[in-house]
């Protein structure tokens, strides 16, 4: 059944009305630091700033690496003390929140750094927001501009090209109880400070090279398609593009090729800018939706669905989709035939990387069943519609042939 005529025009007028305050915002971005090395001007950032006792939010994988010792006995040179938590695991959960949280606070600390991927960025973001509202209970935060007040200094320091976290207004997390997956969106979740040094990436298996990197094609694409444009928007999106298509393969590739790194970091970044101003859309809800239910990676998903989603919102993208195509350098005659072409380009880029078309094709737990998809459409939708300014609306119908196709 097509989206009624009237839920259309409500979802637009929404989507209008978000897009003219939102020239009321103030959009900021971090201070940054950036280039091989930049991981060791930390220690100097953090004396200029005058912060005491910080909490480290990272995973087990960062803890077996010298850095972080190395981060410790600089600090402690300074007098300054970090506590760690090193518990973060993909798709953070409302549990691990409170955990970090419980451990800031007994430690009394007054700064966080996050040193990790797009997990424990928003992990180090929620604790933050626990602080910053304290008697409201994330489960009741979902959804924009609910944090209202600013978070504890964040230090966001990213180790892998992809969610684009250390800039952007949101934090995903994960709740259990009822299977589901939510995005808290507030400019006050734009971290402090940002440091980009590729050499903390060159280590990063090929699967999470690939995801991550589809992730940010992915942020780009979503933005861009949008029918929201905005010149700094546009801008950075084209040019985060143009990096992707030149730099995603070779860094799959060859994970030591530090330009490929350093440039798949610039990437990541500027897609976060696109898209915490122009939002996300309809491949980020389904992804969203079957993490919450499979805990399935979320780049991952973002690579499955994308093309299938590009599809299906026919004509109505092939302008935005044929200038991405021109900023990929994949020629066409027209702009449907560009258009082709990219979603075409997707498609490789995920053979190219052994990433299949289905998601239970690289692990059958994360695979979607039918008796699950009236729940997933549900989610996926409840997250969308009227947010997300995307080129063509969909309802259940179009959601639930998204989920059969990736089936």
């Amino acid at each position: 059944m097509p989206v009624p005529f009237y839920w259309h025009v409500m979802c637009r007028t929404y989507q209008l009305v978000f897009c003219a305050a939102s020239y009321l915002l103030r959009w900021r971005a971090p201070i940054m630091t950036q280039g091989i090395g930049s991981f060791w001007d930390l220690p100097d950032l953090i004396r200029r700033a005058k912060l005491q006792r910080g909490l480290l939010v990272t995973d087990s994988t960062i803890m077996k690496l010298s850095l972080v010792e190395s981060l410790i006995r600089e600090l402690k040179k300074q007098g300054n003390q970090l506590v760690i938590y090193k518990d973060v695991l993909p798709n953070p959960t409302i549990e691990m929140v409170e955990e970090a949280n419980a451990l800031y606070k007994e430690s009394k600390c007054n700064y966080i750094i996050a040193i990790g991927g797009g997990s424990v960025m928003d992990c180090a973001k929620l604790i933050g927001v626990r602080q910053a509202r304290p008697r409201t209970p994330l489960s009741c935060m979902h959804g924009l501009f609910r944090v209202v007040w600013p978070l504890p200094p964040l230090i966001a320091v990213p180790t892998t090209a992809g969610t684009g976290s250390e800039c952007t207004i949101a934090a995903v997390v994960s709740d259990h109880t009822k299977n589901e997956k939510f995005a808290i969106m507030d400019p006050f979740l734009v971290p402090s400070y940002c440091i980009l040094d590729p050499a903390l990436t060159v280590t990063l298996p090929k699967f999470l090279t690939a995801t991550t990197g589809m992730d940010a094609l992915t942020h780009v694409v979503e933005a861009y398609t949008n029918i929201f444009h905005y010149r700094s928007v546009d801008k950075a999106a084209l040019r985060a593009m143009e990096l992707i298509a030149k730099y995603l393969a070779r860094a799959y590739k060859d994970g030591s090729n530090m330009e490929a790194r350093e440039k798949m970091l610039e990437a990541s970044y500027l897609a976060g800018l696109s898209f915490t101003r122009a939002g996300v859309g309809y491949v980020h809800a389904a992804a969203h939706a079957v993490g919450g239910l499979y805990d399935v990676p979320h780049g991952y998903a973002n690579a499955v669905i994308l093309p299938h989603v590009l599809e299906m919102y026919g004509d109505a993208a092939h302008k935005s989709l044929a200038r991405l195509a021109e900023a990929a350098n994949i020629a066409g005659a027209n702009n449907a035939e560009k258009a082709a072409n990219f979603i075409a380009w997707v498609r490789e880029m995920n053979t190219q990387m052994q990433i299949p078309t289905t998601l239970g094709a690289c692990e059958p737990a994360w695979a979607v069943r039918e008796k699950d998809i009236p729940f997933l459409v549900k989610n996926a939708i409840a997250e969308a519609n009227p947010l997300y300014p995307v080129p063509v609306i969909f309802g259940e119908e179009e959601m639930t042939e998204v989920f059969r196709r990736i089936m």
